[in-house]
């Protein structure tokens, strides 16, 4: 069996599901050792007491590691990875367009593990050079694995956000940076995504550009993307703070934990809740207690995000939008509630309806929990990386 060696002390959120990998990895017999990126040189140490030539992984999300960091760099500036032959797994749970910078220096024993298939297609199509592992989809963690949910009709929540929200108008600034033609463009792609929401940002900026230039070379047209990611940060906070909008607009009292909601318009503030933001705990804390959880996709179009199988898994109603991927996977109104991003108007009237029939609300919060906990913790993302790094 393999040691792993896996990162905490950063974003916090990546910090636990790597620990969740961890206890899987335990489970399947291999050694874990957690590196705190918050204390570099005595997790350094311990490292080097753990390491084993040969039979050392490292694990990581976003980058972690490879970012530039002094400590992980030999007196030549060769990676630590490179010097010790250390295959790496990067679990990369953004949108490589956000990432070009890192891909260019990638380890010499690099693995790119994508979270959404289209993301997965991006690599191949403009980084074909970097050897790519099959598709992964984020997981999720049931926080009383030894507990029964609590029945949803004796929960403190009717529905809950937890995330936080950024003004649109912030990216503002990279739109109009330019000249007035420039903004049209990018204001074009905003409106294309926005009215055609099951589009990906990398497709509608190519469409545009043709449109506008007639033909792109592949690395002008690479160098573009990269330079695009305030779109996708414009679409996805965009339709993140619209679904709270109308479900407070329509009525429903909505408890929000996280930073920066206190800028979405709103006809009907007395029914945003804004709370404190919490960990990866703390959600799940607050999810046990919560009989509708509300999801809003980060643009991803072929994937999933951990909010969904989280919900599912405490035992709420998970109320999302949905994807490629999780058209496959979920049932709306078997073991989820779908909504979609072209008729958010409807939101209001599907909260409603679930929270007036607190027997359904059940049903589906139960078929949920089975559905996440059949296939999609991090247990089971741990068994398929445990067969791609036995086979190093």
């Amino acid at each position: 069996m393999k040691k792993i060696m896996l990162f905490e002390g950063d974003i916090e959120t990546q910090g636990y599901f790597s620990r969740q990998l961890a206890a899987g990895f335990e489970k399947l017999g291999h050694a874990a050792f957690m590196y705190d990126l918050g204390k570099p040189y005595i997790s350094t140490e311990k490292f080097f007491r753990f390491f084993e030539r040969g039979n050392t992984v490292l694990v990581n999300f976003n980058f972690h590691g490879m970012s530039g960091e002094d400590y992980f760099l030999d007196e030549n500036g060769r990676s630590m990875w490179d010097a010790l032959d250390i295959p790496s797994y990067n679990i990369v749970v953004d949108h490589p367009m956000y990432y070009h910078h890192f891909l260019e220096k990638v380890p010499h024993n690099y693995h790119h593990v994508s979270i959404d298939r289209n993301h997965d297609k991006y690599m191949a199509r403009f980084f074909p050079e970097i050897e790519r592992m099959p598709f992964l989809p984020l997981a999720g963690t049931q926080l009383y694995p030894n507990k029964s949910n609590v029945p949803t009709v004796y929960r403190k929540y009717d529905v809950m956000m937890v995330g936080n929200y950024c003004a649109p108008k912030t990216f503002e600034k990279f739109i109009t940076r330019i000249d007035d033609e420039y903004t049209a463009f990018y204001y074009g792609m905003i409106d294309d995504l926005l009215a055609n929401p099951h589009r990906t940002v990398e497709e509608v900026a190519e469409a545009h550009l043709l449109r506008e230039l007639g033909e792109v070379p592949e690395d002008e047209l690479k160098k573009a993307l990269a330079a695009m990611t305030f779109i996708d940060l414009y679409v996805r906070y965009t339709v993140r703070g619209e679904a709270v909008k109308r479900l407070a607009d329509g009525g429903i009292k909505v408890h929000i934990f996280g930073d920066g909601w206190e800028a979405v318009p709103c006809k009907h503030p007395e029914n945003l809740l804004l709370m404190n933001k919490l960990d990866s705990e703390g959600c799940l804390k607050k999810l046990c207690q919560t009989k509708i959880s509300l999801n809003v996709m980060p643009w991803f179009k072929d994937g999933a995000h951990d909010r969904i199988f989280n919900s599912m898994l405490n035992g709420a109603v998970c109320l999302t939008d949905s994807s490629v991927y999780l058209d496959g996977i979920l049932n709306d109104g078997t073991d989820c509630c779908i909504y979609s991003l072209a008729s958010m108007d409807r939101l209001p009237e599907i909260a409603g309806a679930l929270l007036s029939d607190p027997d359904r609300m059940q049903r589906i919060a139960d078929a949920g929990y089975r559905t996440a906990k059949a296939g999609h913790t991090w247990a089971h993302r741990a068994e398929q990386i445990h067969k791609w790094i036995e086979k190093e």
